[in-house]
């Protein structure tokens, strides 16, 4: 019986395929768009030539396409989802595409199902500095104050759970934090964001809770593999974790950024004043931050992977090493990408 990967051709996507062949899977089908570059998959398959790495074109948003896809397969991972573009966009790939693929499981009787979520689904705005965040976290009771993605992230969690409770495969969730690696764009939104040629390094000194596409893509393996998985959700972020300023400070070093630090009580004034000019406006300037936006991404919080070690996991790139590659690819490439509003 083979393995499903949906959004295999994707930054985790493609870690993911291999490390499921480095564990020994003989038959990984991976579901692609047409328009996917499967250079990086066709690479990884030539290491592994004793496997059978097979595709399947064609796009979640298909009832017919997603049976295709789901059709004879044990375990599905899935990883397809939208990270950007407009709402409707990102609510159709995540939310949608999540629906049809269930429907098609439901009538497959896959044994296992695996799903990639985020840290994001969590609601932490309202609670303390310094609090850990782990598994017994409260989800997020307020999406539409968040961004698009976490809210589609956690539509899509509770839309799994409801099918869950419908059909009979084990379901097993993941909750990987801020992914980095060789290829990743080099500022994530929790350090800050661009505005024009500027960049506001936005929290200042607080955990930036990494994972490595290597050490997630092990994480997964192993849960879609451990029997005491099923029924659980995981987060995971590796050891050692930077403060964003370490973060800031070595990208800094290989990529010229103008920039300026605010602590987190100047950006929660910042927020509130965007906030109120955006009900005085009339929504002619969108709410792009806001307190309840802000406290998601810049407050200090802690973040705890002792679950998903208790099944045997652990990083198979320290964080200091995955730092120094992340850093020397972008050095190399000159692709240094920050959000930017």
């Amino acid at each position: 019986m083979s393995v499903l990967v949906t959004g295999s051709s994707g930054f985790l996507g493609g870690a993911l395929v291999e490390r499921l062949l480095a564990h020994g899977e003989s038959e990984v089908r991976c579901l692609v768009r047409p328009s996917s570059n499967l250079s990086k998959l066709t690479l990884i398959g030539q290491k592994y030539p004793q496997a059978k790495l097979t595709y399947v074109l064609g796009n979640l948003i298909s009832r017919q396409d997603a049976l295709q896809a789901v059709d004879g397969v044990e375990t599905v991972f899935h990883l397809a989802a939208s990270m950007k573009g407009a709402p409707a966009t990102m609510f159709l790939d995540t939310v949608v595409g999540s629906k049809y693929l269930l429907e098609a499981i439901l009538t497959t009787k896959p044994r296992r199902v695996v799903l990639i979520s985020s840290l994001g689904v969590y609601g932490v705005s309202e609670l303390p500095a310094r609090t850990v965040i782990n598994e017994n976290t409260p989800l997020e009771q307020h999406p539409e104050k968040r961004d698009v993605y976490s809210y589609a992230k956690l539509r899509q969690e509770q839309l799994f759970s409801e099918y869950r409770e419908r059909g009979t495969f084990e379901m097993v969730t993941l909750r990987p934090g801020v992914l980095y690696g060789p290829g990743a764009a080099g500022l994530p939104t929790r350090v800050g964001i661009k505005v024009g040629g500027l960049f506001f390094h936005l929290g200042r000194n607080i955990l930036l809770p990494l994972s490595h596409i290597d050490n997630c893509a092990e994480a997964i393996v192993i849960a879609g593999r451990t029997p005491q998985a099923s029924g659980q959700a995981y987060n995971v972020v590796d050891d050692d974790l930077p403060t964003t300023k370490k973060y800031l400070k070595l990208y800094r070093r290989e990529i010229k950024l103008r920039s300026v630090t605010l602590p987190f009580f100047a950006t929660r004034l910042l927020s509130a004043s965007l906030e109120r000019y955006n009900v005085f406006s009339r929504g002619q300037l969108p709410a792009v931050l806001t307190p309840y936006k802000s406290a998601a991404l810049w407050k200090s919080f802690l973040f705890d992977n002792r679950k998903i070690k208790s099944i045997g996991w652990r990083p198979v790139i320290s964080t200091e090493t995955g730092l120094r590659a992340t850093f020397d690819y972008l050095r190399t490439h000159r692709n240094g990408n920050a959000a930017a509003i």
